[in-house]
């Protein structure tokens, strides 16, 4: 069993924000996948779907960004989710607006999210996929940038990159995730 987490914050004042762009792809994928995140439970909306043989849950943390730990892990622990089959999709500041860049590990960056995620697990062994929401071109607190919505210039590019993740997503449900990597990171 798989799990794909995409993070964001609850609620309709965020829904477009940059912080969301994780939400935007499990919203993709369900759509694709013709499904519903009617689940909820351990503070999060998911759904279980069978895919190509194998049950993949799509789980949207409802806990905001900074506590995501607190949904991924007793989901993880219920339906005995191996850490190795955990892929958790996040918003990137040092990427720019439609980059994506997957990894199989490493630490947090700075983001709350992923320092949640990393302590709850007690591992920092999951893998990442990241989408640039790029850094602002003025000075302005990190907070309200992630908080604010994309730009009219960048939403074709914010589009494809949502696109291209679920692209990548849906490759790891029939592919090791290495080849997925080098697939995607060009």
């Amino acid at each position: 069993m798989k799990c794909i987490a995409g993070l964001g914050n609850p609620g309709r004042k965020y829904k477009k924000t940059r912080h969301n762009i994780g939400f935007m792809v499990i919203d993709e994928l369900a759509n694709r996948f013709q499904t519903d995140l009617t689940k909820a439970k351990f503070n999060g909306k998911y759904v279980m779907e069978s895919i190509s043989g194998e049950k993949v849950v799509f789980l949207k943390p409802q806990t905001y960004m900074n506590l995501s730990g607190e949904s991924i892990r007793p989901l993880m622990d219920y339906y005995n989710i191996n850490v190795d089959d955990l892929l958790v999709i996040y918003d990137d500041l040092d990427l720019p607006a439609g980059k994506i860049r997957l990894r199989q590990k490493g630490g947090h960056g700075g983001h709350n999210g992923i320092r949640s995620i990393i302590d709850h697990l007690g591992t920092k062994e999951f893998k990442r996929l990241r989408i640039g929401v790029g850094r602002p071109n003025e000075p302005v607190p990190v907070v309200d940038y992630v908080l604010g919505s994309f730009p009219k210039e960048q939403r074709d590019a914010v589009t494809a990159s949502i696109n291209k993740a679920a692209d990548a997503c849906q490759e790891w449900l029939n592919k090791p995730f290495i080849e997925v990597m080098n697939d995607f990171n060009r």
